[in-house]
């Protein structure tokens, strides 16, 4: 099928040549059909993998066989003498370097190349049967590719800052993402969501990139929030309108309309239109699908004059974060504090007067209109990462997964 002078010209064995074939047929509906191929190098001379330098002087040679790219249908095995050269500058022993193998690898580079980039597509063990090696070799190599690939940030033009937490496994168990949001670039992962679990994060900038930081997008969370005015003088806390609402859904509208339920207890018909209004009444009036879903939310408020208070209350909290002048947003919000502290609904007092304290970072939208809709998006793709993979053992390969996958835009 191959001569010897072809596979060596085609090979890029740089310093070896071809000295053998063998064919062996797969046995079997399973089987894989090996090619195998005798290697011999071609000079005496080497070069030391540690300094570079040219050497004669063979220390040892072992027969090592190393997996290279597929060809056609059969799977190349390459039968390799693996010398070790003594190095008169280094006054040692050490491999002989070559280009197309990395040290103590039983793969050549460019089979590494193309597991490495299947594994971004694929879990690492769908790709390890594909190329009929191990899954731990191909982890190993993976998570080597990616901590060449993922480099540090240039925190020189790093203004702006989004922290959220996602579920690392089940019981519980979170990590902190930290992220750019102009650029959707992952800066930093942890695990943790305490002040000590993101702490290595700003100690680990310089005083620099500290006071240029200008504000910092986040949820309600203190620990986030103290941490950030410890570390960064100049910058703002934001919090963001999505977890706002969110939860004011929980603590509001789900209590009123579990309360009302509850007091409609004897009226069955009107307890169950009320019970089952509960994804009515969280989604957005524009996100309604059907006519028909539009028609009962009008009925629904019509009829009850606590959940009618409530959801009007929630479309007015959102407009905060549309000013952009501190003033006028700050305005709204007396007017909307008044009214709910008017309203006697006591989840509704309840959750205006939690609220209050946040308002400061609630105003800082006005000057630096930043959301966690990006964060938001990369927290879904992480899930899509963990989901493909069942999960993951090693925490920092995951962490450097989550970097690659958003590098930042660039442009």
């Amino acid at each position: 099928m191959f001569d010897k002078r072809t596979l060596t010209e085609l090979g890029g064995w740089t310093g070896y040549r071809v000295a053998d074939l063998e064919y062996r047929p797969g046995e079997g509906w399973t089987g894989r059909s090996k090619l195998l191929i005798r290697l011999e190098p071609r000079s005496k001379t080497m070069r030391c993998s540690r300094c570079g330098r040219k050497s004669r002087s063979v220390h040892d040679t072992t027969m090592r066989r190393i997996r290279d790219l597929p060809i056609l249908d059969w799977d190349v095995v390459l039968l390799v003498p693996r010398r070790r050269l003594w190095c008169s500058h280094c006054g040692g022993p050490h491999l002989e370097a070559l280009d197309w193998l990395s040290p103590h690898r039983r793969v050549t580079r460019r089979l590494e190349e193309a597991i490495g980039r299947l594994s971004r597509m694929m879990p690492l063990k769908q790709v390890a049967a594909f190329y009929g090696v191990g899954w731990h070799t191909v982890k190993a190599i993976d998570k080597a590719l990616l901590q060449q690939e993922v480099l540090e940030p240039d925190w020189r033009g790093i203004e702006y800052l989004g922290m959220d937490e996602f579920a690392l496994h089940k019981g519980h168990r979170y990590a902190t993402v930290i992220v750019e949001p102009l650029r959707r670039q992952v800066l930093w992962v942890g695990e943790g969501r305490s002040r000590e679990a993101i702490r290595p994060f700003f100690e680990g900038l310089d005083e620099a990139a500290r006071r240029r930081i200008k504000a910092v997008v986040m949820d309600m969370n203190t620990a986030f929030d103290l941490e950030v005015q410890a570390y960064c003088p100049n910058a703002e806390v934001v919090y963001d309108l999505f977890h706002v609402v969110a939860k004011y859904g929980r603590e509001v509208i789900d209590r009123v309309r579990v309360d009302e339920a509850n007091r409609l207890c004897q009226d069955k018909r009107a307890r169950k239109v009320i019970k089952s209004a509960r994804w009515l009444l969280l989604r957005n009036r524009e996100n309604l699908k059907t006519a028909e879903q539009t028609i009962r939310l009008d009925e629904l408020l019509a009829a009850n004059r606590a959940l009618m208070t409530v959801y009007v209350l929630k479309e007015d909290l959102k407009c905060l974060w549309r000013y952009r002048h501190a003033g006028y947003a700050k305005r709204l919000w007396e007017g909307w504090y008044q009214r709910a502290m008017e309203s006697g609904i006591t989840p509704l007092m309840q959750f205006a007067r939690r609220l209050k304290p946040y308002l400061q970072g609630i105003l800082a939208h006005c000057r630096h209109p930043l959301h966690t809709s990006v964060l938001e998006g990369i927290n879904n793709r992480i899930k899509v990462i963990k989901r493909m993979a069942y999960g993951f053992r090693d925490t920092e390969y995951f962490f450097l997964k989550i970097r690659a996958a958003f590098p930042g835009d660039l442009r």
